[in-house]
């Protein structure tokens, strides 16, 4: 009996592994040749993982020729089979990880990197409970004019008539996430022109980052049907605010009680030892909010997107913002982040911090209070290149992430970065729009 049996009708099987910039890489696989890949394998080359944003070898990684590129082995993730329903044919997508062989984890993959921080807190018996707020430009893509053509003209916050004009891609995105398993919340109309929201449903922190990875395939591939795109890019259009994507995140123990409650609307020691811990590993981690050249074009003053190092209850100019609301749901949202970032990298990057935060009891700053834009903070990193060496240079990132994982990041951005700045800005956006 194959495991396919609980899918009749499956034609093909597409197989995807993250890599670092968040892309999908993998093969189509016929229903019929698709039977032992339950069994791990499958094979893929390590270096696919570290490709750059054109989906290029990186030049100077040991992966490629020093090893003579050597093959790994792909081993479906806990997340299982899902639908793919922007693409025809009754077709299976199966989200594997990557491995050396005998079960040891490939230490380039993003997913595994969050597996080991999520590792952290169950020692503790507690499970980190988390949801994704991802904001995307929907553009038409039909006039050959140009990017700046295909744009509607001007914002429409909380606007129900740009979310009537787009109900039918919104209505079709909605049910081909319940199709995989994707749990969505609001959609709502967002303050850049053809800008929306979709917030995705609380649950564990490793499911979450899978839902978002899933769901950026899912919006980019309906939107394909109906002819428009959907881009996660941080600034199509330099008049925009660019995307964000928030994240919540709360933990429970071993009763299912919320560590982060007291009983007060302060909220517990334990939180504030996990915002310090954000708070100070947030400069060195920009690279991970902010991974292209783009993605500094959004993090300016006032543009909806934090700039400063800070904290604050119920303050949406802060980096780290404390919700109201009842004790039971006291979480920290985490909103530093542009939409075109890898999910596993982020929640591996945000929840390490936290967890070192809480591990050595560090001490969070006073809550900003008022226009956190006006603050006297420490700053993100203000520059691509800047975020690039910080990352690069980091004895916290080197808490949070294995030695290779940073090298090959390091590797990959340096070398995007020497293509990018050969590179007309309308070209940049251009290729963004394609890929990420």
């Amino acid at each position: 009996m194959s495991w396919l049996d609980a899918y009749p009708g499956t034609t093909s099987v597409w197989t995807a592994t993250a890599d670092l910039n968040g892309q999908a890489r993998g093969k189509r696989l016929p229903a019929s040749r698709a039977g032992k890949l339950p069994d791990g394998k499958a094979k893929m080359p390590l270096s696919a993982l570290s490709l750059d944003v054109f989906g290029d070898d990186i030049e100077d990684s040991p992966l490629v020729f020093e090893t003579g590129d050597k093959d790994g082995f792909l081993r479906p993730t806990s997340r299982g089979p899902v639908p793919m329903p922007w693409v025809g044919g009754n077709a299976l997508l199966c989200p594997m990880s990557m491995e050396h062989g005998k079960g040891r984890p490939f230490e380039g993959d993003p997913r595994h990197a969050l597996v080991k921080v999520l590792e952290r807190f169950e020692a503790r018996g507690w499970q980190v409970q988390a949801a994704t707020e991802l904001e995307f430009y929907l553009i038409d893509d039909q006039p050959a004019s140009g990017l700046a053509d295909r744009m509607s003209v001007g914002g429409d916050i909380l606007g129900l008539r740009t979310l009537e004009a787009r109900d039918a891609f919104l209505s079709d995105l909605q049910a081909g996430a319940s199709a995989m398993g994707i749990r969505t919340e609001t959609a709502t109309s967002e303050s850049g022109s053809g800008q929306f929201e979709v917030t995705l449903a609380h649950g564990p922190a490793l499911r979450a980052a899978d839902d978002t990875w899933l769901f950026k395939m899912l919006a980019r591939g309906v939107a394909h049907q109906h002819g428009l795109v959907a881009t996660f890019m941080a600034k199509p259009d330099p008049e925009d605010a660019g995307t964000g994507m928030h994240v919540h995140f709360s933990i429970v123990d071993a009763v299912g009680r919320n560590v982060f409650d007291d009983g007060t609307d302060a909220g517990s020691a334990t939180m504030r030892h996990a915002v310090a811990g954000c708070l100070d590993m947030m400069t060195d981690a920009t690279l991970i909010f902010a991974p292209h050249e783009n993605s500094y074009h959004r993090l300016v003053p006032g543009a909806h997107a934090p700039t400063t190092v800070c904290w604050g209850y119920e303050n949406r100019t802060t980096a780290l913002r404390i919700p109201a609301g009842p004790g039971a749901a006291r979480r920290i949202e985490h909103r530093v982040a542009g939409g075109d970032i890898n999910p596993y990298l982020l929640l591996a990057a945000i929840l390490g911090a936290a967890i070192d935060g809480i591990e050595s009891e560090a001490t969070a700053p006073d809550p900003t209070v008022g226009n956190a834009y006006e603050a006297e903070a420490p700053a993100l990193a203000a520059t691509w290149q800047d975020a690039i060496d910080r990352f690069a240079d980091s004895s916290r990132m080197r808490r949070l992430f294995h030695p290779d994982l940073i090298d090959q990041l390091v590797r990959t951005k340096r070398q995007e970065l020497v293509r990018l700045s050969a590179m007309a800005p309308d070209d940049i956006r251009l290729l963004y729009l394609d890929r990420v």
